[in-house]
Parts: C-alpha cells; sequence; structure tokens
C-alpha cells in the first residue's frame, strides 16, 4: 500500500504532521477560486511544486472539482464546457504524473452528515446521520437522469483517461440512501457499482473503496471486496458504527470494522494502491474547521494505519523467508 494523507492546496498544520508521520505522498485537494485556472498548466505546476518542495509528491486528486463536477453530475447546460475543462486535467495529471482521480456521483447533496457533535470516546466529537434530523430540500433528480449523465460523462472523458494512462475512482454515495427526498442517488450498493465501473469496459475505470460506505450500504466486505478487487485504484480507510439510516464515525479502533483484519484482506488480494485516512474526530483542545479532517484525529489515524501497514509487511516479509 502507498500511504498517502489528504491535503489542501494552502499548507497547514497537516502538512506537517503528515510529513512527520513518514508520510510522503499526498492526496490534494485543487484550489476551489477565483484565481486558480484549472486550464492553466502553469497554476498547477505552482500547486504542485508547493508540495513537492515540501517533499510530499500528489499522487490522488480528490474531488474532481465541484464547479465542473455538480454541473455534470446534474447534467446542465455547462455540462460539455465543464466536461472539457475535466478533460484539459487529466492532460496535466498526465503531464505531473498524477495517476489518480476521486470522483463521486452525488447529484446536488455531496457528503452529507446532520451532526458534527456526535460524543465518541473520552468525549471526543465526530460526524454522524440521522435520517430523522434531515430536512428535504426542492431540488430533484431521478435515477435514470443519473444513470443517463453518469454514461454521457464516462464515455466523454474514458478515451482521454486511457490515452493519459489516468485512473478514474469512482466513490460511493455517502450515505448510501436509494433518496433524499427528491434528489435520487445510484451508488448505493454493490450491483450498482459494478454496474457503473463496467461502462466502457476499461481498465482505468474504477472504484475508491471507502469502505465504511459499503458497510452502511449493509454490504459483506469479506464479499465485496474480492469481486470489486481488480478494480480498486484507491482506498479510504474509516470506521463507522450503525447502518445507513443512523449512524456516526468513529476512532479508526473503535467502530464496526476490524481494521487490521480488513488490511490483511487487502494485502491477501494484492491490492496495492494508495490509501489514506478518512473521517477523524475532533479531540481536546482542537478547534474545527472542516468536520471529519481535523489535524490531532489524523495524526492519531495515520499512526494508527501506519502500525497495522508496518506490521502487515513484517507478517508478510517474514512468510516469504519461510517459504524461502
Amino acid at each position: 500500500m502507498l500511504l498517502t494523507d489528504y491535503l489542501r492546496s494552502t499548507r497547514d498544520m497537516t502538512w506537517d504532521f503528515a510529513k512527520q508521520c513518514g508520510v510522503s505522498h499526498g492526496v490534494i485537494r485543487l484550489p476551489e477560486d477565483e484565481e486558480f485556472d484549472i486550464t492553466d498548466k502553469s497554476h498547477w505546476e505552482t500547486v504542485y511544486r508547493g508540495f513537492t518542495d515540501f517533499g510530499i509528491k500528489p499522487v490522488v486528486i480528490e474531488p474532481m472539482p465541484n464547479a465542473l463536477h455538480d454541473h455534470i453530475k446534474a447534467g446542465d447546460s455547462r455540462r460539455d464546457a465543464c466536461i472539457e475543462k475535466v478533460i484539459k486535467m487529466l492532460e496535466y495529471m498526465n503531464a505531473f504524473d498524477i495517476r489518480t482521480i476521486c470522483f463521486n456521483w452525488m447529484a446536488h447533496i455531496g457528503w452529507l452528515r446532520t451532526s458534527d457533535r456526535v460524543t465518541e470516546r473520552g468525549g471526543a466529537l465526530v460526524t454522524g446521520f440521522d435520517i430523522s434530523d434531515w430536512k428535504e430540500t426542492e431540488q430533484r433528480i431521478t435515477a435514470e437522469q443519473l444513470w443517463a449523465n453518469y454514461e454521457y460523462f464516462i464515455k466523454a472523458v474514458l478515451p482521454y483517461a486511457e490515452k493519459y494512462d489516468i485512473k478514474l475512482a469512482l466513490h460511493p454515495d455517502d450515505p448510501p440512501l436509494a433518496n433524499l427526498g427528491g434528489v435520487a442517488r445510484i451508488m448505493t450498493c454493490y450491483e450498482n457499482i459494478a454496474k457503473a465501473v463496467e461502462v466502457g469496459k476499461s481498465p482505468n475505470l474504477g472504484v475508491t473503496m471507502c469502505q465504511a460506505c459499503y458497510l452502511m450500504m449493509g454490504e459483506n466486505l469479506y464479499e465485496v471486496i474480492p469481486k470489486l478487487a481488480e478494480k480498486i485504484f484507491f482506498i479510504h480507510f474509516r470506521n463507522v458504527t450503525g447502518n445507513k439510516y443512523r449512524f456516526h464515525e468513529t476512532f479508526h479502533d473503535n467502530g464496526e470494522i476490524a481494521m487490521a483484519d480488513i488490511m490483511r484482506l487487502y494485502t491477501s488480494l494484492g491490492i496495492d494502491v494508495p490509501i489514506r485516512v478518512d473521517h477523524v474526530p475532533l479531540m481536546a483542545g482542537e478547534q474545527q474547521e472542516t468536520a471529519g479532517y481535523t489535524a490531532l484525529g489524523r495524526l492519531y489515524a495515520i499512526g494508527y494505519l501506519k502500525g497495522i501497514l508496518d506490521s502487515l509487511e513484517r507478517e508478510t516479509t517474514g512468510l516469504e523467508k519461510q517459504g524461502g
């Protein structure tokens, strides 16, 4: 596995913590302001050099910039212009050897939580979702429209993903509910994800294995991960408890997923892709700017993941020596 961390394009404490933890590869979020022109290679160069000069090599773009992606998912009048910019993105990703982009297909309503003040171990605060606390919006889109918009997008960009050898890693819906009021969701079960990655039948279209999302779908991780193994391009290492209608994040060692065991499963299947920790608690003494992405919680989670990876590497090395 390639240990990474999620880093914004403007340096903050998470950069330092990641580097001090031994992380040398980044899942980067591109700037989302008017000064950054996604079609200008020199702007990419500035962002890229900011990371590499610090000692972090960008390997994944996450998310696909919302200013483009929202129009594409909704299929509105700006869709084609936004797709052209995505194609230009793929060209630049190739130029800077950034091989994976994580994208989702949640139109109108993205990653959703109803609280960021759920109490976890020791009084730490985490995000949670409770369908009874969610208020319906006026936005509308059907499952049929979502599938049509998805296929339109994939067929438009897949030739360029193949040309530039970029992996498109589809993230499941979070929460994985079939509907949020009048807004349909389609990436909510294994069958639909499997259908989605077969569009175009390309080795460059696969998934982000956000294991907690699949658990909340009601899927058995020990069955789903092997089925998708060849299509797993990126892993979100996250733990959770509950069900799709009512759940909350946990410390990585305190949820329903046996994290070390799942990592052993990835290893046994030969899955060797970028991995990052995801959705961490707000710990004592911290101020929260973005729920789930605070620095101290990430520091704890990276150390936990690194320990698991180191242990599995020793196990594998030991077995190889015994076999030799």
